[in-house]
């Protein structure tokens, strides 16, 4: 599976994202670019699953060397490597062990049901917490300091994606 030729943004407002876990999974998988594979990288040992499908823009660089990580409302979870096109409403700002980790919250295009949500302000507040709580929990059993300095409604979005990709493309020009 190359991914090389999947741009981050479609277009503007939307992003690709290809998910790595699907929502309610213990198991974590990760995308292994030089194989074009998925494979399963561990197994969660505490009772937390992943509150959303989770994966990442595609063709992106994050502050923490990995494409920028992203997750999507799904009423069904999906499957590990499939393609969603997807607006962003948010970001949860983290760190991980001292960098910065920030998550993209995402509604899928293709769910008319969630057409109209444009906002974190739209979701539950409890439900954005147990995202947070969820990263706390698994982090910190894996012996990691993690810090949530919140969440950042869609406005926030657009710079760190443009940074990310900026990072990316200088990565490919080196």
């Amino acid at each position: 599976m190359d991914l090389s030729p999947l741009p981050p943004s479609p277009s503007p407002g939307l992003v690709n994202l290809l998910v790595e876990i699907p929502a309610g999974s213990r198991n974590k998988y990760e995308y292994f670019a030089d194989a074009g594979v998925m494979a399963l990288d561990r197994v969660l040992h505490s009772s937390v699953r992943y509150p959303f499908d989770y994966g990442f823009i595609p063709n992106t660089l994050a502050e923490d060397g990995a494409p920028l990580d992203a997750m999507v409302i799904m009423e069904e979870p999906t499957f590990a490597g499939c393609l969603i096109k997807a607006r962003p409403i948010g970001v949860l700002d983290m760190h991980d062990s001292g960098a910065y980790d920030g998550k993209i919250l995402c509604v899928p295009v293709a769910d008319p049901r969630q057409e109209g949500i444009t906002s974190i302000k739209q979701i539950a507040p409890n439900q954005l917490e147990d995202v947070a709580e969820f990263f706390r929990t698994y982090k910190s059993l894996e012996g990691r300091v993690i810090v949530i300095d919140g969440w950042r409604d869609f406005e926030a979005v657009d710079s760190l994606l443009q940074s990310c990709i900026k990072a990316a493309k200088c990565r490919q020009g080196s």
